[in-house]
């Protein structure tokens, strides 16, 4: 029998055992989400996520506030996705920031 190995950095795995764990991790991840709404509101976004993660993913253009009647509002499972991603921190400013500061 042929069994498919994946090597990760420091040790073997059998690729079954990794699509095994995989898998469990994502419907874990999926069974959590399933009672989250699709939108909720930015206070809520900023009690969930911290205000300053929702700022800077919408400064970076990672994440889309939706206006509605007296209120804005961002897509749950965009903000959840961002959550599980490793951010970079030392990120170096955008253009757009870098424009605004630089004199002509």
């Amino acid at each position: 029998m042929d069994m498919k190995i994946l090597q990760v950095l420091d040790r073997l795995i059998p690729y079954d055992t990794f699509l095994n764990d995989l898998a469990a991790r994502i419907v874990g991840m999926i069974k959590a989400d399933s009672n989250d709404p699709e939108f909720v509101s930015q206070r809520k976004a900023y009690e969930l996520f911290g205000r300053r993660n929702v700022e800077r993913w919408k400064r970076q253009g990672k994440v889309e506030s939706y206006k509605r009647p007296g209120k804005v509002e961002y897509r749950t499972s965009d903000l959840r996705l961002l959550q599980r991603t490793v951010q970079d921190y030392m990120e170096p400013p955008s253009q757009e920031e870098n424009g605004d500061n630089q004199k002509k």
